[in-house]
């Protein structure tokens, strides 16, 4: 049945695989609700996406705060008519040792990785139950499994991993999935900003020899997101070049 005119809000889509997957889905029919913090760049991609003859709005909200999702979610409903998928993209990273991480460190990046997803599914969860479908697809990480200098975010997305099976136990006799999506590395603009020596060494670390695409991640959503995929939920599916055949 695929996806055509199912309503998907995607988190942290205005740059990044979130975009990359706001133009899978879009591509494959969907109408897409583009969201992240900077109205800048919510407002050029969700012109990229109209001019491109997809059906797209854009909404500026901190995810991390209650009223904020309420709102965004309230406005999805108000301007689709539902809300069909939600993809929990959006995610920062506060990277060091133990003893040089800061408390402020800890709580934004568990805040936007933990707490939002959170937050934005509870927020959806009456309009799903209502209509008695629904797809939710969180974004963790390799990591959550354990990373050298990623106290905070390896125990973010491994909450995430956590909230995924519970959603998934609580809601799949409403029709609801809840699955997980655990990527390595991907060539996004973070990966770019990061030393050649460094990219280098991480790339010798991947099975695969190779770094991922945004559409890696994307073409796996959109796999999930799919109407005739509802006997798939609570699982972690791993899109890492075999990175999380070992830790560290």
């Amino acid at each position: 049945m695929g996806i055509k005119n199912r309503v998907a809000i995607i988190t942290g889509s205005a740059s990044g695989m979130g975009k990359d997957t706001a133009f899978m889905l879009a591509k494959n029919g969907a109408r897409i609700v583009i969201n992240d913090v900077s109205e800048e760049k919510v407002d050029q991609t969700t012109k990229e996406m109209r001019d491109a003859g997809y059906d797209a709005i854009g909404i500026v909200a901190d995810i991390s705060n209650k009223a904020a999702v309420e709102s965004m979610v309230d406005e999805t409903v108000k301007s689709f008519g539902s809300i069909d998928i939600l993809v929990n993209n959006a995610g920062i990273e506060r990277a060091g040792a133990l003893r040089k991480l800061s408390e402020a460190d800890w709580d934004m990046t568990v805040n936007v990785c933990l707490k939002g997803p959170f937050l934005c599914s509870q927020a959806v969860h009456g309009h799903m139950v209502e209509q008695k479908r629904g797809r939710i697809i969180n974004i963790a990480s390799r990591a959550w499994l354990g990373g050298m200098g990623q106290a905070p975010y390896s125990s973010a997305k491994a909450g995430v991993v956590g909230l995924t099976r519970t959603l998934a136990l609580e809601l799949g006799s409403k029709g609801i999935t809840s699955n997980c999506i655990a990527p390595g590395l991907i060539k996004t603009p973070l990966w770019y900003e990061l030393p050649e020596k460094t990219r280098n060494f991480l790339k010798g670390k991947q099975p695969s020899g190779n770094i991922g695409e945004g559409n890696d991640i994307a073409n796996t959503i959109l796999y999930l997101a799919d109407d005739d995929t509802g006997y798939v939920t609570g699982q972690v599916l791993y899109v890492c070049g075999g990175r999380s055949l070992f830790s560290g």
